[in-house]
């Protein structure tokens, strides 16, 4: 992946913010420009650590170290904030309303369902168990992704552009779709070393419908990192378990 790719990745949802700037009712540029400044460093950490720190002697294949830097780097924010930010950033062990955690789990869930068949029928099978991806599929991608995407930088894009609208009780924003479209393009957007583009477009549209569009459904009405952390994973191994059928 060439060091422009994150920069890309920006240009795409630039003009979401700039609509965002113009509809929303009350904007704070200022947490824009963090938004911007946190995703980017988070993106370097990893990308840079696959270049200088793999774990090839080790005979590992998945990218830990830089889950694990990318994991540090979100600590150190959560915990240079006050406990208040803390909590609207969802690092926390308190829950909204059991009507609004059950709407969330069983709208993620019905997304659940729908992904486990059609990832049934689509996915490539009859490979072999490897302990290390389900071990690296189990923590990392959702103990990562959810503190950066619906933890902190959901938490930065609601202070930028105050949520108005309202669904079971609780406020969406702005944030909530810049937030579901710049996850899955971050998964389907990319420009090799050699700079050639490469556009995925049956992925991106799939993970925003799918995947980021539920997991940021359920931190909403769940009102903590928790359950995103553990829905995420749940879908990676179902990933991974579908291949070895």
């Amino acid at each position: 992946m060439s060091l422009f790719t994150p920069l890309i990745w920006i240009l795409i949802i630039l003009p979401f913010i700039i609509f965002a700037i113009f509809k929303a009712e009350k904007v704070n540029l200022k947490y824009v420009g963090f938004f911007i400044l946190y995703f980017l460093a988070d993106s370097y950490i990893q990308h840079l650590s696959k270049l200088y720190f793999d774990l090839d002697f080790l005979g590992l294949k998945f990218a830990w170290v830089g889950k694990i830097l990318s994991l540090c780097l979100a600590l150190i924010v959560i915990f240079s904030v006050s406990k208040k930010d803390r909590e609207e950033i969802g690092f926390t062990t308190k829950i909204n309303s059991k009507s609004q955690v059950k709407s969330g789990i069983l709208i993620f869930l019905g997304f659940l369902v729908f992904d486990f068949v059609f990832k049934l029928i689509l996915f490539p099978k009859g490979g072999n168990f490897d302990l290390e991806t389900f071990a690296f599929q189990m923590t990392m991608p959702g103990l990562t992704e959810e503190l950066v995407f619906r933890g902190i930088l959901f938490w930065l894009l609601d202070k930028a552009f105050a949520p108005k609208w309202n669904f079971k009780g609780i406020k969406f924003g702005w944030g909530f779709v810049i937030i579901t479209i710049l996850f899955a393009e971050a998964h389907g957007v990319m420009l090799t070393e050699n700079y050639e583009f490469k556009f995925d477009i049956i992925t991106i549209l799939y993970l925003a419908i799918i995947s980021s569009l539920s997991l940021g459904i359920l931190r909403k009405l769940s009102g903590n990192l928790i359950f995103p952390i553990l829905g995420h994973n749940a879908v990676n191994t179902i990933n991974a378990i579908i291949r070895i059928l």
